[in-house]
């Protein structure tokens, strides 16, 4: 057995990007968010992903811009360190390390070279909760520092980031608690408290959920779990304060924010609707209505010229201050649960699987990026906790992505059970999914698995139901034409003495069928429906069911309830190997025999990687994650990895994927792969002794190679020298279009380096001669220097067949007879030849 060595585990992108509220630059041209354990950047104005910070080696649990430098950022992280970058370049400026793990941080223009932190309570204090310190952060040359001077602030703070807030500029801090509201003032060093009962008089709850200051007067607004915004005034005073109420939200409040000039207080919450209160003017609104999922956190400009939102389906909106949405950064919808499988579209080769409510999202693996989403439900979402809507519970595609099929559920808590079956066509027109067939009653039951065929000669969808029985799905023929119909209907109904089916797989040339009922296997025959035989020798509840891939096909692999991992040879219809283990989840990789199996056992998941023909693994790998894992897909590479050592063969053709339940896509990467990676981002480089351009770069070569079979003996005298402006144009190209200057001061240094120099090139003759005889048109009696030079290169060219002989140099009456000889029109001598016998 091989153990782990180059291979390690790493995060794949798809990671959250609304965990903390994001910031933008403060020329509105950058947008910042915490996403896993690094933080991205992104153009606010084309959406797309620029770069990432990396560095930390935890959740990065909060951002914040240096007050003292617009340029750059924050960041605090899990690992118990705070870091300076800047994120322009995406360089790492500074390490401090804290020592404790930091859940938020804050800033202050008044507070230079302090940043505050949440930090979990000492042990020593015997109690539970979070504290608010204060970190001066040490002046030093040195990389990494050690930030030793913690003092803190408050020890009454809540786990929740968005109830802390600095005000007036940073004077005093304010943090609300379960139903208490405290000020700090740094110049008194005191703390005001003020409290609400649990209920009001109307049964509201008055529990404090988010807390916002404004940025020039003395007020603070809170928002409450009933969905009331709160007004706190006179608070300098602590007992003369007082409070106005504004209320719009029927549901909790998630967020608050000032805009900067403090005219406007933007508000959201569960109804995915993103309110602006004018300030001063009582409960005069304005709103923008369906962002999407639920919104969590509400950011600002320093110049008030964009806003954005952080919704719960992992997506950030960047609003205009005019209330319109100028920009969607979609990342891997994050919901509560992920009730399909991963699953690969054979066509576009991105990842499917749950998306936002009622649909399925396709993303890219490759570029990080949400691609779009199918409404798979097709019915408005109602964002309210409680209700009971549809949602996708099972997906699988064809082998070639012709066809989709989908389960979709109502009822799962209630013995009222709603579901349909969907069978979606590929349409080339539109390049989408678009419903060919609604199945009403597929079964009378739940719909526990399904599969499809890999047959290239008919399509088949195997359905299992708990009601005990499985169907086979087969588009309609028509029985006059006996041709195949654009719908599908039940081909055929099996079952085996009443138990209940778990599951379902067709074999590689889909010539056998295996369906599990509890504790037994039957091996189907599609063709005739004939059942060829049992398979019944282990204890325990079939759990994953696989057939072996290529020259393993004759394999059949299960896991059981009672932790037993299977193998069966189907030629001789026995058990050909078994193990005790635990297996979470079973993945088969469609390109090889290859089979990964997660097992969950002391808290962790480990990773064996196997061939149904050796109970031996191959590969393993310790202590993948400390979570179960339930969901994985091996991913077809564009490029196999052929310098792969014996260690990591097993990722030569396929990548594997798995989600955690903490919704990390993560995937195992190999020291071959990444050397690629780094190689691939360096794929331009140029020479400095070499005149070329990036398009000379990709067309080179091809020209190079016609030129040779055209003129093999072409003197390398001849070949004419490339303009002298690669720096320019290569700046030009790979600088990204929304950080360059206008086009009208790169338009001068463009056409510049187009231009190719006179100085010891040799001059197109026809070229020259258009220019001289231009000029002659002109009237000019005298020849310019521009003139001179071009008779010189004529005669150069025309000397060019023997390299010792000397051209004499013609005088300037001889030159202008010469072109009073050329001038003349012999155009009659041409009739004198054509009227010749």
């Amino acid at each position: 057995m091989v153990e782990q060595s180059d291979v390690r585990v790493v995060r794949c992108g798809g990671s959250k990007i609304n965990f903390r509220p994001p910031i933008i630059s403060t020329d509105s041209r950058f947008l910042l968010c915490a996403s896993g354990d690094s933080v991205k950047v992104y153009s606010t104005r084309t959406e797309e992903w620029l770069h990432s910070l990396q560095g930390h080696t935890n959740q990065v649990t909060g951002i914040a811009l240096n007050p003292a430098n617009h340029l750059q950022v924050y960041s605090c992280s899990a690992d118990g360190t705070v870091k300076l970058w800047d994120f322009i370049d995406g360089i790492l400026i500074k390490t401090f390390i804290i020592g404790h793990p930091l859940f938020a941080i804050y800033v202050s223009e008044k507070h230079e070279g302090i940043v505050f932190l949440h930090i979990v309570m000492d042990a020593e204090s015997k109690k539970e909760g979070f504290q608010l310190v204060a970190v001066h952060l040490p002046k030093s040359a040195e990389q990494e520092v050690e930030a030793k001077e913690l003092s803190a602030v408050s020890s009454q703070i809540s786990p929740n980031p968005s109830c802390t807030a600095f005000g007036r500029e940073g004077q005093y801090i304010a943090f609300a608690r379960n139903l208490q509201l405290n000020v700090y003032f740094f110049r008194k060093q005191k703390t005001y408290s003020f409290s609400l009962k649990a209920t009001d008089k109307k049964g509201a709850k008055n529990a404090f959920t988010c807390i916002a200051c404004h940025p020039t007067d003395d007020c603070i607004a809170t928002g409450h779990e009933d969905g009331k915004i709160r007004l706190w005034r006179n608070f300098i005073h602590k007992k003369e304060y007082t409070y106005s109420t504004q209320h719009w939200h029927h549901n909790a409040v998630n967020t608050l924010c000032f805009t900067p000039e403090g005219t406007n207080l933007l508000s959201g919450g569960i109804e995915s609707v993103l309110v602006q209160w004018q300030y001063g003017a009582g409960n005069r609104k304005e709103i923008l209505p369906r962002l999407g999922g639920s919104i969590l956190h509400v950011s600002t400009s320093s110049d008030g010229q964009l806003f954005c939102t952080s919704h719960s389906d992992n997506k950030i909106t960047v609003i205009e201050s005019s209330f319109k949405v100028c920009g969607v950064i979609q990342g891997l919808v994050k919901g509560d649960a992920v009730l399909t499988d991963l699953m690969i579209d054979p066509r576009s080769k991105a990842l499917v699987l749950n998306g936002k409510p009622g649909h399925l999202q396709f993303y890219s693996l490759l570029r990080d990026k949400h691609l779009y989403n199918l409404d798979i439900v097709q019915q408005e979402y109602i964002y309210e906790a409680g209700l009971d809507q549809f949602e996708v519970v099972k997906a699988a595609f064809d082998r070639k992505g012709f066809w989709l099929a989908t389960v979709e559920e109502r009822g799962q808590k209630s013995s009222d059970l709603e579901f349909f079956l969907k069978l979606w066509a590929y349409d080339e027109s539109t390049q989408s999914f678009v419903l060919n067939t609604t199945i009403t009653a597929a079964h009378t039951d739940r719909i526990i698995s399904m599969c499809f065929s890999s047959s290239e000669e008919t399509t088949m969808l195997v359905t299992t139901a708990e009601e005990g029985q499985f169907k086979a799905w087969c588009q309609g023929v028509d029985a006059d034409t006996e041709q195949d119909q654009n719908f599908w209907s039940c081909d055929f109904v099996g079952s085996y003495h009443n138990l209940k089916p778990t599951n379902c797989s067709f074999s590689a040339d889909s010539s056998l069928l295996a369906v599990s009922f509890q504790e037994v296997i039957t091996i189907w025959s599609p063709d005739t429906w004939e059942l060829l035989t049992t398979l019944c020798q282990p204890p325990g509840v079939i759990r994953d069911l696989c057939f072996g891939q290529l020259s393993c096909s004759k394999y059949l692999i299960a896991t059981t309830t009672e932790n037993l991992l299977c193998c069966w040879n189907l030629l001789t219809c026995a058990l050909e190997w078994s193990t005790s283990v635990e297996v979470s989840k079973l993945q088969l990789d469609p390109l090889s025999e290859n089979v990964a199996a997660f097992s969950y056992q002391s808290e962790h998941t480990d990773l064996f990687v196997f061939k149904p023909n050796e109970p031996r693994p191959l590969f393993s790998h310790k202590n993948v994650c400390s979570e179960k894992i339930h969901r994985a897909v091996f991913v077809p590479r564009e490029e196999p990895l052929n310098s792969c050592d014996e260690r990591s063969q097993w990722l030569n053709r396929s990548q594997l994927y798995f989600l955690t339940q903490n919704m990390d896509l993560l995937t195992f990467s190999t020291a071959t792969e990444e050397d690629r990676l780094l190689s691939s981002s360096r794929r331009l480089v140029i020479d400095d002794s070499v005149a070329v351009t990036p398009f000379y770069l990709l067309l080179g070569k091809h020209r190079q190679q016609q030129q040779k079979l055209d003129t093999p003996s072409h003197p390398a005298a001849d070949k004419p020298q490339q303009p002298q402006g690669s720096v320019t144009i290569t700046e030009l190209l790979h600088t990204p279009a929304h950080v360059l200057p206008a086009a009208s001061v790169l338009c001068s240094m463009f056409v510049s380096s187009l231009l190719i120099s006179n100085t010891g090139v040799q001059q197109d003759p026809l070229r020259k001669e258009m220019e001289s005889s231009e000029q002659e048109m002109n009237g000019e009696e005298e020849d310019s220097e521009e003139e001179m030079e071009a008779c010189d290169s004529q005669q150069e060219l025309r000397a060019q067949g023997s390299v010792d002989e000397v051209t004499p140099k013609l005088s300037k009456a001889q030159e202008r007879e010469l072109k009073r000889v050329r001038k003349t029109d012999f155009s009659w001598m041409a009739g004198l030849v054509d009227s010749k016998p």
